[in-house]
């Protein structure tokens, strides 16, 4: 398992001695990134926690995983941001996005606390009747509105359908390790729920690879010690301060000098709708941690050959501030060929008897050089295939690089103060108490 950097169709936009350059800038950022500081202040307990994570635990989330998919039909994840986003990018590149209609065991796995659309809610509501159901509520505080409002509405549920001491066999909370009065941890106590840990020193955004990702991702039947051995070889790989040997911190450099550049959009592409979500949990990862002090990439993101024939147009044609990043995976687990028609109606014949990863591969290709032709960069991250060990790979990449990305914007990767404001406004409307 790995990922690739292929710098092809970079040329004429960045020029070897630029990253030359910053070689020097990329290595004062990997000092502060390695710094030791308080877990609050600058949490980067992600970057050895694929080789220093509580194996007791890790055990116990594999069997509770276990005991939860032989006990009910649905499985809800509550949580919003980092609490849910990697956990379902997680699934979906290793299950696909029909899992819940295709898998033939186990739960389906949904996931609730991450809107206040009660439309989203009731349709889940729906889904839960006549179905035993288990929850995992994702939260270190227990007070995020989106899913403590959340936890409300399935923890009645489950207390009806199932009493009190029935429907605590049924709730699993991931939270703060301490227990304080009035806060979550506490309240699972009281009422006997089977806890996991939110690690101190990692944020929510680089959290996937701890509890807070790998119950939900367990119970969908993925293998997490793939991932995690993945995520391992990962930090072997990446360790060292050397853009010429070090893709994570080559890319970083490279996403750099194109912001510097003027181009003010990183576009992430994947030629495969089962990585959506992983798009999503990308944009949060580079969003929440360099969009701040007026700086930062906008994260935005396509699935082609889809949004070929609707975003394709602007790609091609309209204002230069976008670069792309593709990431090109090389092996497909499926063989479907296209079959030959007799009628030819379509004049799809001379595509007949080819596989459609070859076509799907075809299709990256002819765009990459129709788009870099029109004056957009682009930068190809070829991944080996959609597994557990290639996803536990990716996320230590990413984190990586965007970590250091940060350093080398000048902005803390690490905090998120922007944040608060919407939440502040908000429950000043909704009357909350001081």
């Amino acid at each position: 398992m790995s990922i690739k950097l292929n710098t092809k169709y970079l040329e004429g936009f960045i020029k070897p001695h630029e990253l030359e350059q910053i070689k020097r800038e990329v290595a004062t950022a990997h000092d502060v990134l390695l710094e030791k500081g308080e877990p609050s202040e600058k949490p980067t307990g992600w970057i050895d926690l694929p080789v220093n994570y509580d194996k007791e635990e890790f055990d116990r989330i594999i069997t509770t995983a276990e005991r939860i998919r032989k006990t009910c039909d649905i499985f809800i994840a509550i949580g919003i941001g980092g609490s849910y986003l990697g956990a379902r990018a997680a699934i979906e590149f290793v299950n696909g996005t029909l899992a819940n209609l295709t898998k033939k065991n186990g739960p389906a796995v949904y996931f609730a606390g991450n809107t206040i659309d009660p439309d989203a809610l009731e349709e889940l509501l729906t889904l839960c009747e006549g179905r035993d159901v288990c929850i995992n509520v994702i939260s270190k505080s227990g007070s995020t509105t989106e899913p403590a409002a959340a936890f409300r509405v399935f923890r009645e549920l489950l207390e009806k359908k199932y009493g009190e001491k029935g429907a605590a066999e049924r709730i699993f909370i991931t939270t703060d390790k301490r227990d304080v009065p009035g806060k979550l941890k506490h309240f699972a106590i009281e009422k006997g729920y089977e806890t996991f840990v939110v690690p101190d020193d990692i944020g929510g955004r680089f959290s996937v690879l701890s509890a807070v990702g790998l119950l939900p991702i367990a119970v969908a039947g993925c293998d997490i010690k793939a991932m995690m051995k993945g995520a391992e070889k990962a930090r072997a790989d990446l360790s060292e301060c050397n853009i010429d040997t070090n893709d994570a911190y080559k890319y970083a450099a490279i996403r750099t000098l194109l912001m510097r550049k003027g181009f003010e959009i990183e576009l992430f592409v994947s030629y495969k709708p089962s990585f959506q979500y992983t798009n999503e949990w990308l944009k949060q990862l580079f969003g929440e941690s360099e969009g701040k002090d007026k700086k930062g990439l906008f994260p935005a993101s396509v699935i082609y050959s889809t949004d070929l024939h609707s975003m394709g147009q602007y790609l091609q044609d309209g204002k230069r501030i976008i670069f792309e990043t593709v990431i090109d995976v090389i092996s497909s687990k499926s063989c479907v060929k296209v079959p030959y028609d007799a009628e030819n109606i379509d004049n799809l014949n001379f595509l007949a008897d080819k596989d459609f990863h070859y076509v799907n591969k075809q299709a990256l290709l002819g765009t990459l050089d129709a788009h870099v032709e029109g004056g957009v960069p682009n930068v190809v991250l070829e991944l080996d295939r959609m597994d557990e060990e290639n996803f536990g790979y990716l996320v230590y990449f990413f984190e990586k690089a965007c970590a250091l990305s940060g350093y080398l914007n000048g902005v803390n990767p690490f905090d998120q103060p922007g944040v608060e404001v919407y939440k502040k406004n908000m429950f000043k409307l909704l009357g909350k108490p001081e």
